[in-house]
């Protein structure tokens, strides 16, 4: 039996997620002088939020 659920039921059911999800990447120097960088999401409730990352 084929499904009665179609991509637009299941696309209108989800929740709107409110605020912006933004990619940090952090560079770091190692004792031997190599870069390691670190990346992290961070969600932010406005986009003019993002300079105030630490």
């Amino acid at each position: 039996m084929a499904k009665v659920q179609s991509f637009a039921d299941k696309a209108k059911g989800k929740k709107k997620v409110e605020g912006v999800t933004v990619k940090v990447i952090k560079s770091m120097k190692t004792d031997g002088g190599a870069y390691k960088f670190n990346e992290k999401f961070v969600k932010l409730a406005d986009i003019s939020k993002v300079t105030d990352i630490k």
